[in-house]
């Protein structure tokens, strides 16, 4: 699938603001299945200082600072995407939960192979982060679908669809700072807690698991239904399946991330991908609106065909 992205955020201030130091993470990652033809910030007013780096995930950082008074402020991120099937483990991939969880904490003895560096970055996203702590509560709920010798894949899947299945939808209960265990009570949320909670719960039970931001596909093809959270930017996760690498999941949703899905970044949680974030002087009140476009576009070797 190839698309054009438009991520515009908006903030109206009701007093002038003299100095704001700011980052944004609103441009795409490149993926084997993610092929980034151009992705580029506007910023209005214009910035005295812009830079990119790749923070410590690899993740695309912008950073930019205001010296001019200004009492709004606008950032438009604009980018085409090509995106393909991401892979899915080998069946002969035979592995239990519980052994993934054992290699985990074991870990390998050398650090010269792909599969060790890779394992040793996946023990950090076993470990507590700003927004996500490990439970008792969180790993109990978890074992409905974690059961005893059952294959790792098969448990990560079936606990995918059980999020989905005992959760509601329900953007006006839950802000970013509601805790991941009243959303474990209340059985509600957005796609943000819901990404939380099933993280939460993985490590809980001993399992690396890392905080997804992105999109997904605005535009539904005909017949099909409109995918909740598809007019903001998502949340989802990946699961690390030791000696094969991470398996994305969307208990939003209830599905396996597909061509529909644009990553920006990933990280344990939101904290580490926020999409626009900084300090200021002044400013009073602030006003935020924030549109997302995510439009299909016909593909060059489609349009050959």
């Amino acid at each position: 699938m190839k698309y054009e992205l438009r991520h515009t955020t908006r903030y109206d201030y009701s007093g002038d603001v003299t100095l704001s130091h700011n980052e944004a993470r609103l441009l795409p990652r490149i993926m084997p299945w993610q092929e980034v033809e151009s992705a580029e910030l506007s910023i209005s007013p214009a910035p005295v200082r812009l830079r990119e780096r790749s923070d410590f995930f690899g993740n695309r950082v912008n950073y930019f600072s205001m010296q001019d008074l200004h009492n709004t402020l606008e950032v438009t991120a604009s980018s085409i995407i090509t995106t393909s099937a991401r892979p899915f483990p080998p069946t002969d991939l035979n592995q239990t939960w519980e052994s993934a969880v054992d290699l985990l904490k074991t870990g390998h003895n050398t650090l010269d192979t792909y599969i060790d560096q890779a394992h040793l970055e996946a023990k950090l996203f076993t470990l507590d982060s700003d927004f996500i702590r490990h439970d008792a509560l969180l790993a109990e709920y978890a074992r409905a679908s974690f059961t005893s010798k059952r294959s790792l894949i098969d448990a990560v899947i079936a606990f995918n669809q059980q999020i989905f299945s005992d959760f509601i939808y329900d953007p006006e209960h839950t802000t970013i700072a509601t805790p991941i265990l009243d959303v474990l009570a209340s059985r509600r949320g957005v796609c943000q807690d819901f990404a939380h909670l099933a993280i939460g719960c993985l490590r809980s039970l001993g399992l690396a698991a890392r905080y997804m931001s992105g999109y997904m596909e605005t535009l539904p093809p005909p017949g099909q239904e409109k995918l909740q959270g598809a007019d903001a930017t998502h949340a989802w996760l990946a699961v690390y399946i030791p000696k094969w690498g991470w398996l994305e999941i969307d208990p939003t949703n209830g599905c396996l991330p597909d061509e529909r899905y644009i990553i920006l970044g990933w990280g344990r949680d939101f904290a580490d991908v926020t999409p626009l974030k900084g300090v200021m002087t002044g400013g009073g009140n602030d006003f935020l609106s924030v549109a997302v476009d995510v439009i299909p576009l016909p593909r060059a070797d489609a349009n050959a065909a």
